[in-house]
């Protein structure tokens, strides 16, 4: 089944938003107010301010001067249960080297992550990153690869494997397709595919792409030094 046919009857922009009317989500200017209402962002931060923030944060990881701890028990504190205000969402493999909230140095309820093996593009994580954007209104999603992904890797040698696990292949094989057996290119390659896809695939993204209130980029991370760099 195509990526076309997957998306046909998902819920519309529209329908997010009434839906979050519905389920009481407040944002940071009120609680979403009717379907045709923007989204309400959570942040001030602009596409472009939101990047750097991560940046910089990824800049303090690699240079061992993290923050983000010392503010997870304060904010733990004051109580997130009610509310989440992330900045950001980051579409990132489920490899357990990439743990993105430290790779970014960014503590409790400022990034809103999703993970999957190969930082593939599927319904489910779109509606995701719908979700972050229409309902919490992020600013920027950052669709982020990195080195020695295994998912790219077995796509590459193209042989059978146990359970599901090839099942990943097809989503992937574009990025090989392109970049060829070459291991890094193609997990760069991979990263950039799959921020496209979501710049393209969802209106309820590629509007507010339009619009410059949200900027979608894909970037790649080094396990050896931690460092991230935007494609």
């Amino acid at each position: 089944m195509t990526m076309k046919r997957h998306l046909e009857g998902r819920l519309s922009r529209r329908d997010l938003l009434a839906a979050a009317a519905v389920l009481g989500v407040v944002s940071g200017a009120g609680a979403v107010a009717s379907s045709s209402a923007p989204a309400g962002a959570q942040t001030a931060l602009s596409p472009s301010q939101a990047l750097d923030r991560l940046l910089d944060g990824n800049a303090r990881y690699v240079n061992g001067g993290l923050t983000a701890f010392n503010e997870d028990l304060a904010i733990l504190k004051q109580g997130t249960a009610q509310k989440q205000e992330p900045f950001a969402a980051v579409l990132s493999c489920a490899d357990s080297r990439v743990p993105v909230e430290i790779v970014f140095d960014q503590s409790i309820g400022h990034v809103f992550v999703c993970r999957v093996a190969g930082n593939i593009v599927t319904p489910e994580i779109i509606g995701s990153l719908e979700y972050g954007a229409v309902v919490l209104g992020t600013p920027l999603i950052l669709v982020l690869g990195h080195g020695g992904c295994g998912a790219v890797s077995a796509t590459i040698a193209n042989k059978p494997a146990p359970g599901q696990i090839t099942s990943l292949f097809p989503h992937i094989r574009p990025a090989v397709e392109r970049a060829g057996s070459h291991l890094e290119a193609a997990i760069k390659a991979n990263a950039m595919i799959q921020a496209d896809l979501l710049r393209t695939s969802s209106p309820a993204l590629s509007e507010p792409v339009q619009a410059g209130t949200l900027k979608i980029a894909a970037a790649y991370y080094e396990l050896a030094t931690g460092r991230v760099s935007l494609l």
